[in-house]
């Protein structure tokens, strides 16, 4: 028996993990959850899957679940409940499913505790990738990645080596936007983002794949779990969403991982990993897909992308910068406060004004984060008083 801790239990990622729990009872259990605010959800998870340990970001939050009248153990809150779970004994992997930065303390403790992690969270590895696999590597822990992209990255990698791997080829739907020119771009709004067309995710991620942000972190991500520069991992429009990344070989020789645009899957791999188990999920069926088209990113007409490679290629501190003024401006988008067209100007003005510095502790990434946030901030309000 596989015993889970899920950290995000009642957003998307999180949701498509207890059912696959649910799937294999003989196989995975669920000993502790981690959320934010969605207390009704919670207890409903709380009654289906019984965990010893059950936090929420908020008191709140807690005691709002703890109100239902569902039979649980203490419900704790905010950071200490978010490390409760991650560091709860009986855990095998912990599944990083939450949004935002939040959890980085609770992946490196986990891995303290010599828990295998399953990682659905990029920002986790964008702000501190160095960190966070230093700290496996010592520790001898798995990092095993639920991003369908990573995940078919390393299904293709098994059984290669290293010196025979040319590069990492990151498929991208393209977003809601595909095609569409910059300057056409500017009077949409979050609804028209939020509408992707093959994926159905959280709001900050949907909109990250809207500006193709989301590739770009993923780019990052890949550099971290996989030992490539940036110049050996690049990225290709692929609409269909069939097939999820591809390896390329020294002798000319592409591996792709295709199957349907389900979560459950990635999930699956993540947590039965290296055996394969049955899946809930319809198969793939090639004489229905049609054709499978596949191009180059829109560079100019989505810059987010170019900055992510530039991040990266940089490396010390502007990853970290890139991730909190990309979740700042998202946010302010999403809230009214700031156009599509200018979240990568408001990105890319906090990486002009930040001087690189090295990040080798926690305190580092932490550090730098709370300035780009506060200078995104100032920049955002500036903008709207014009």
């Amino acid at each position: 028996m596989i015993r889970v801790a899920i950290l995000g239990s009642t957003g998307s990622i999180g949701t498509s993990a207890l059912s696959v729990v649910a799937t294999h009872p003989d196989r995975l259990a669920v000993v502790a959850l981690a959320a934010g605010a969605n207390a009704t959800q919670m207890a409903a998870q709380v009654e289906a899957h019984r965990p010893q340990v059950v936090a929420m970001a908020t008191p709140e939050a807690a005691s709002a679940v703890m109100a239902t009248g569902v039979t649980t153990p203490r419900v704790q809150a905010g950071a200490e409940g978010l490390l409760a779970v991650a560091t709860c004994p009986d855990a095998d992997i912990v599944l990083c499913a939450s949004s935002g930065t939040a959890a980085l303390e609770a992946v490196l403790a986990a891995i303290d505790c010599g828990k295998t992690i399953a990682l659905a969270n990029k920002e986790v590895l964008v702000m501190a990738g160095g960190l966070v696999m230093e700290a496996a590597r010592q520790k001898g822990v798995a990092v095993l990645p639920v991003d369908s992209e990573h995940n078919a990255i390393h299904q293709c990698l098994e059984g290669q080596r290293a010196s025979e791997v040319r590069r990492l080829v990151l498929t991208a739907s393209g977003g809601p936007f595909r095609g569409r020119r910059r300057d056409s771009l500017a009077t949409v709004t979050a609804a028209d983002a939020l509408r992707h067309p093959t994926w159905k995710m959280g709001a900050k991620i949907t909109i990250d794949s809207a500006t193709l942000m989301n590739k770009g972190l993923e780019v990052i991500e890949a550099h971290w779990l996989f030992g490539m520069p940036a110049s050996a991992i690049d990225v290709v429009v692929h609409p269909q969403s069939i097939v999820h990344s591809m390896v390329e070989l020294r002798d000319g020789s592409v591996l792709a991982q295709m199957g349907i645009t389900d979560m459950r899957l990635p999930i699956q791999y993540a947590f039965s990993y290296p055996e394969r188990w049955d899946a809930p999920v319809p198969f793939l069926d090639l004489t229905r897909v049609g054709p499978l088209e596949f191009q180059p990113p829109a560079w100019d007409d989505f810059p987010c992308l170019r900055l992510a490679y530039r991040a990266l290629e940089s490396d010390r501190s502007l990853p970290v910068v890139l991730n909190a003024a990309n979740e700042e401006a998202v946010a302010a988008f999403l809230d009214g406060r700031l156009g599509f067209n200018a979240i990568p100007d408001v990105i890319a003005e906090a990486m002009d004004a930040h001087v690189p510095a090295p990040v080798t502790t926690l305190a580092d990434v932490r550090g730098i984060d709370r300035w780009t946030r506060q200078h995104v901030a100032d920049r955002i309000a500036a903008l709207q008083s014009t």
